[in-house]
């Protein structure tokens, strides 16, 4: 893959958190998340990912650091560019946050605030243990297959194995490599948490199901090929 475009330059960091945005499209609102990032995180990355629209552009405006990836590869290609280009930048933490507005900027501090306190590597997310705002009886009968697919296949039995708030320290995002581009990463990601004994906690989050949210989430379709993804991946390692 040749290396992502950089739209913005370095930006000034005294706190060593980097908060790294996947957006494939997402024109109508990424600039809205950044702002609500950098009011409590100034070091924020956005990745790109092949957008046909002005995110990159609505990104910069916000203030974020942009990398942009000349063609869609994919939400897991995203996050791991913005991963290593939070790492080449000195990051000691770095947490992966939607595009999408579906999260909470306070629930940042409690993942970071739990990642310190209890001496982890990882701290996931937990709508399941928070809330999940407007979710669907369809929506959480994925999720909760979801739950059960990773248990099945990485051996750690989570309440909430697909959720994009994730805070983790940089020996730990060192050690990541995130190989599956697109959604499926979720559940490599995972995988690589067991495999590499890592520690890891999940902390109570909110999740506020939108109508533009909720119609980019994922299907009981898409789940399946997500699936066949994974098992692929462990298969070919």
């Amino acid at each position: 893959m040749a290396a992502p475009e950089e739209l913005a330059p370095k930006l000034a960091t005294d706190s060593g958190i980097w908060v790294v945005i996947a957006a494939y499209n997402e024109e109508k609102v990424v600039g809205a998340t950044v702002k609500n990032v950098k009011g409590s995180y100034q070091s924020v990355v956005v990745v790109s990912d092949g957008s046909r629209d002005k995110t990159a552009e609505e990104a910069v405006a916000a203030g974020a650091a942009v990398l942009r990836h000349p063609i869609n590869l994919g939400q897991g290609a995203a996050l791991q560019t913005g991963i290593d280009y939070a790492l080449s930048r000195g990051a000691e933490f770095i947490v992966t946050f939607d595009a999408d507005g579906q999260h909470r900027v306070a629930d940042i501090g409690a993942l970071l605030s739990k990642l310190k306190s209890e001496n982890a590597d990882i701290a996931f997310g937990s709508r399941f243990l928070g809330e999940a705002v407007g979710i669907t009886p369809r929506r959480r009968l994925v999720l909760k297959l979801g739950v059960l697919f990773n248990f099945i296949f990485t051996g750690l039995m989570m309440t909430d194995a697909h959720n994009g708030l994730r805070a983790m320290t940089a020996d730990a995002a060192r050690k990541i490599r995130i190989r599956q581009n697109g959604m499926a990463h979720a559940s490599e990601f995972v995988e690589q948490v067991a495999r590499l004994k890592l520690r890891w906690i999940e902390v109570p989050i909110v999740v506020i199901y939108t109508d533009y949210s909720a119609a980019k989430g994922q299907r009981l379709g898409n789940s399946f090929n997500i699936a066949l993804d994974v098992i692929g991946g462990k298969v070919h390692r």
